[in-house]
């Protein structure tokens, strides 16, 4: 089987999330869950002042545009242009390019070497993002999404939170 590699689909602008979840139901329904691995909107954490009130909000890090893992194949490649909002792949002409293994580490998608060093059952502390401070006990870890799930209080209630590897410190 080919490798699979991450693609660039120019998206009409504000239609990212729109494609994202298309292209995930149709992978769901022709089960192409092996040749389409994961599809991808880039956020990064803003803070916006609003009426004096500072806020953490997601920003699209590149508007108008989707990031997607998967095997080139006319199959694939035919269910990523046909979704509704895609505009077509970035590449010259109609040839896909796909992005190099440097160019993802430097959008920050992929860490060379990241070696997890914790696991279930670990009491973690978040270092970034909204619950920075909190402390928690991993109860799932998902490798190919990068994140771990720690169950936090809120409002005395424990509820669980998906987390980057990033976000997480072992104590």
């Amino acid at each position: 089987m080919a490798e699979a590699n991450w693609y660039v689909v120019h998206t009409y602008s504000g239609y990212e999330n729109k494609v994202k979840v298309d292209i995930e139901k149709t992978i769901e329904n022709r089960s192409l869950q092996d040749q389409i691995l994961e599809v991808s909107v880039p956020m990064q954490a803003v803070v916006e002042i609003k009426n004096g009130v500072e806020k953490a909000v997601d920003k699209k890090m590149f508007p108008g545009y989707v990031l997607i893992h998967m095997v080139m194949n006319d199959d694939t490649w035919y269910v990523v242009r046909n979704t509704r909002g895609v505009t077509g792949f970035v590449g010259p002409g109609s040839k896909p390019v796909p992005l190099t293994e440097s160019e993802m580490e430097n959008l920050g998608f992929m860490a060379a070497g990241v070696v997890l060093d914790f696991e279930v059952g670990d009491t973690v502390v978040v270092v970034s993002g909204a619950w920075k401070d909190t402390v928690g006990a991993i109860k799932a870890i998902n490798e190919s999404k990068k994140t771990a799930t720690i169950n936090v209080e809120m409002f005395g209630r424990e509820t669980p939170v998906e987390l980057a590897f990033t976000e997480l410190k072992k104590l």
